[in-house]
């Protein structure tokens, strides 16, 4: 029985280190239910939320989400971003100010020790950033620049060792500061070597001495390590190769119009044979995310993208998050069949929106938390549902937390609007949810099925886009007067920005 309970504690203990759940909970002083957090993975190709939390009119909130991996994550808070380093396994509890809040934020718990020391490595930056003047040595020659680069890293290095002592981390966290310190560097490396170019003339021959490049190399002892968990290595990667990619894209798209950068980028990375195929994989993705995964993006553009995520990104993990990505951002092809999902009704009885056959439908989604629901969508929406409520259905789905929350939310916003209220049980984590592709960066957002039950427009989230109204048209015969493009308040666009666009630059210097 002794070694039987002993078994039990062991599996017990190998199942929570290998666990890659997180659990977070806290309290934002003065945070309010309109403001919802969301983490996403700093270092991934396709940063989507891994989970929205709500805040409630206490500021508590509290939620957990699979990590794909030891690292940093992008916390977001009403408009604002910082980093913060989590692990799989950890409960841990974040606490601030809505003034601040997440600029400024306390770890307790789990993960104490990481976050103590990268926040403390941080503060170091943002102040030793104003004392350098990277325009007085980058005027210099290179052997000074180098050197200068050098005590730079030194002066870090020495922060971290000082740090380390004092909060006493984990490996994996240091190891990231140190990654980070080098990138940092390197980016200010690439910019002085840009700028020296551009005073050649842009001369093709032109290189710099042995000094700068053995330097260079030696901040890049373990590239492919770099290229995994930084996307301003990334960048970094990208600016050493714009010259070259230029030159070449001008030459293949010459005469065409309808070339994506995301081709024309594939097709430059094959002939770049000293690049590693995990550096092809990340900076390829890098660049689709960047230059071709947008809600506008046209269908000839996303089956373009679709091809090259299937035949030349190799690594299996980024083409299944850009696939998800463009799920996310461009919704279904026109045509694909529209998926049931589990649905019910105030009632609690179950829907499904299969029973709509036969008769087109638009799916609204849309949560209370929403600050464009009440005041941008609700009165546009009431004209479109009266102009073409004859010919076709209306199915508004509601995506918030609670059902009650859900009957509440229905009743006062969609009061006397003709349609089919129900609920995504589970919200933004519900089966609907996930079969459409619903975040709440896309809330709201409106899709129309067909009378045959197959999707037939792009997933639009302003009632005013003159291609949604075409649609409409289309489906119903009927012929809307035009419509006001800003009649209603658009996506933020801010919300669609990838967390390696949007994290902290690790030093900032002084101009």
């Amino acid at each position: 029985m002794i070694k039987k309970y002993l078994l039990l504690f062991v599996i017990a203990i190998f199942a929570v280190s290998c666990s890659k759940k997180v659990e977070v909970k806290g309290k934002i002083a003065g945070g309010s239910p309109l403001e919802r957090i969301d983490f996403a993975e700093a270092s991934g190709v396709a940063t989507l939320p891994l989970i929205n939390i709500g805040v409630d009119k206490d500021g508590n909130f509290s939620g957990s989400f699979e990590a794909p991996k030891n690292g940093m994550y992008v916390i977001n808070y009403a408009g604002k971003q910082n980093l913060i380093f989590l692990k799989g396994g950890q409960s841990i509890n974040i606490s601030g100010n809505s003034a601040t809040f997440p600029n400024e934020y306390v770890v307790t718990g789990d993960g104490k020790a990481d976050n103590d020391f990268f926040q403390a490595c941080q503060k170091f930056l943002m102040t030793y950033g104003q004392t350098l003047n990277i325009q007085e040595l980058a005027a210099g020659d290179e052997a000074k620049y180098v050197k200068g680069m050098q005590k730079i890293e030194a002066d870090i290095n020495k922060n971290i060792e000082e740090n380390i002592k004092k909060f006493n981390p984990g490996k994996e966290v240091v190891e990231w500061k140190k990654t980070d310190a080098k990138v940092a560097i390197l980016n200010l490396m690439v910019n002085y070597e840009m700028t020296k170019k551009q005073m050649s003339g842009n001369n093709p021959s032109f290189k710099l001495g042995k000094v700068f490049t053995d330097y260079e190399t030696k901040l890049q002892e373990n590239k492919d390590s770099m290229i995994k968990m930084s996307p301003f290595y990334r960048q970094y990667l990208l600016t050493k190769m714009s010259s070259g990619f230029q030159t070449f894209a001008q030459g293949k798209a010459q005469g065409k119009t309808d070339i994506t950068t995301s081709e024309l980028f594939s097709e430059y990375l094959k002939g770049q044979k000293e690049v590693s195929q995990t550096e092809k994989d990340y900076l390829l993705a890098f660049v689709m995310a960047q230059s071709d995964i947008h809600p506008q993006t046209p269908a000839a553009t996303t089956d373009k993208i679709k091809k090259i995520i299937e035949e030349d990104i190799k690594d299996a993990t980024i083409k299944a998050d850009l696939k998800k990505m463009q799920f996310a951002i461009n919704g279904f092809k026109v045509g694909d069949d529209a998926p049931e999902a589990s649905l019910v009704k105030q009632d609690g009885s179950a829907y499904k929106l299969s029973e709509n056959k036969g008769k087109p439908y638009m799916m609204v989604f849309y949560a209370s938390w929403n600050p464009y629901i009440a005041e941008g969508t609700v009165p546009v929406l009431k004209e479109v549902v009266n102009f073409y409520k004859s010919k076709m259905n209306f199915v508004f789905v509601n995506v918030d937390d609670t059902k009650d929350q859900f009957t509440k939310t229905s009743n006062a916003l969609l009061k006397g609007i003709q349609g089919t209220n129900v609920y995504g049980d589970g919200g933004l984590n519900s089966d609907v949810a996930k079969k459409y592709g619903v975040y709440g960066f896309k809330l709201p957002s409106f899709v129309i099925v067909d009378k045959n039950g197959k999707i037939a427009s792009r997933t639009f989230n302003n009632l005013g886009d003159q291609d949604l109204i075409t649609v409409l048209d289309k489906q119903t015969g009927l012929s809307a007067p035009k419509v006001n493009p800003a009649a209603q308040l658009q996506i933020d666009p801010s919300a669609l920005q990838q967390a390696p666009q949007t994290a902290p630059a690790p030093v900032e210097a002084k101009k």
